[in-house]
């Protein structure tokens, strides 16, 4: 089946394949809630309320002093947007980058999971740390300056959209379409953050409450870490497809 997809990829130009990638992950993210996601979002309502109130706490924690950052930019540096590229070199550069921090997000996962509780706390904050750098990368990757106040906004939508339940997905989705012609508040403080961060916990709370257990808690770390961030990245990149789609469709019109 692999010669079959690379024959087919080799008939149609790059452009084409975006285009036809575009449209499988759209439909993936304006998908209704299924009876499994629901029941999900029931069992994870139960598991919070077994976590222990210091994990909710550093959490929390790391998610408004993320959003504070990407907010205000003050703590991050920025690349210089990338320019004269195409979107096929575009998503290579991407790719790789999407890649260091894959395996940057799995190594931190594993030390602070083999070091017990305490360093699994630390995990929190390191690996929001990480997701916030390879967001910024991206953009810069796609063309996008992050000294406008509006591309930080769409960075938090991805990340929403990355970790939310389908429900708010569909939301999120539906937001960041036609983003560049969208009228934004001039208070950037009107950003919704408590649905945000509580979205991202209830996303993560499951998957890094085992990262806490001794033994298996670097294994877990490791693999989990891994796994988010490239969730993160593949998000991302569709994301960003879908604003070079929109830009393109808007030139044509122009044109005509």
């Amino acid at each position: 089946m692999g010669w079959v997809f690379a024959l087919k990829l080799h008939e149609m130009t790059y452009e084409e394949y975006v285009r036809r990638e575009l449209r499988t992950w759209e439909q993936a993210m304006l998908r209704p809630p299924s009876i499994t996601n629901r029941l999900a979002k029931s069992l994870q309502r139960r598991v919070n309320n077994l976590i222990p109130e210091k994990v909710h706490q550093v959490v929390t924690a790391g998610i408004k002093h993320m959003t504070r950052a990407v907010l205000f930019g003050a703590e991050y540096t920025t690349r210089p947007p990338v320019v004269d590229k195409n979107v096929q070199q575009r998503d290579a550069d991407a790719q790789r980058r999407i890649e260091f921090y894959k395996k940057a997000g799995a190594a931190e996962g594993g030390v602070t999971g083999a070091g017990g509780f305490w360093f699994s706390l630390a995990d929190f904050p390191l690996l929001l740390g990480l997701k916030l750098k390879l967001l910024y990368d991206l953009a810069a990757i796609y063309g996008h300056s992050m000294d406008d106040y509006r591309e930080r906004l769409f960075v938090l939508h991805i990340f929403q959209l990355a970790f939310s339940s389908q429900q708010r997905r569909r939301e999120v989705f539906l937001q960041m379409r036609n983003w560049s012609a969208k009228d934004f508040p001039e208070d950037i403080h009107a950003f919704d953050w408590r649905t945000f961060q509580q979205e991202y916990r209830d996303y993560i709370d499951l998957a890094k409450l085992a990262q806490l257990i001794p033994l298996i808690g670097a294994a877990v770390g490791f693999v989990v870490n891994y796994r988010l961030l490239d969730k993160l990245g593949k998000t991302a990149i569709n994301a960003y497809r879908m604003r070079w789609e929109e830009g393109k469709s808007l030139e044509q019109r122009v044109e005509r």
